[in-house]
């Protein structure tokens, strides 16, 4: 089986240390590259074409609605997981606004929830 290769972004660096963590531990998943930015995240999001893209909400420059657009528009078969610490409820609109495949709250971010998304993709 193919590794699922996952790009992840997040502002804050510590964050994007405990999601690569628990992405790396989730078997058949791979981190490939990691942003600070939506500017960034659509760069090299372009140059490595990820499977999988583990999208942060609030970016500074452009947020994460607007950078899955750009990435799922060069590249729709991209999956992506938007990420933050909004509500669930807020989920469906923002899945919506973006044309993301889903979203979960950074608390409960784990490898069932990687697994889920792929795997409904």
């Amino acid at each position: 089986m193919a590794m699922v290769r996952v790009m992840l972004v997040d502002d804050q660096p510590s964050v994007l240390r405990v999601m690569g963590a628990l992405v790396e531990e989730t078997p058949g998943f791979e981190v490939i590259g990691r942003a600070a930015s939506g500017e960034e995240a659509v760069t090299m999001a372009g140059r490595l074409l990820p499977d999988l893209v583990v999208m942060d909400v609030n970016l500074p420059g452009i947020d994460g609605l607007e950078a899955t657009r750009r990435i799922l528009a060069r590249r729709p078969a991209t999956v992506v997981l938007l990420v933050s610490t909004y509500d669930e409820e807020a989920g469906p609109s923002l899945v919506a606004e973006s044309g993301a495949a889903a979203y979960v709250t950074k608390a409960a971010f784990g490898p069932d929830r990687l697994e889920g998304v792929w795997s409904g993709s």
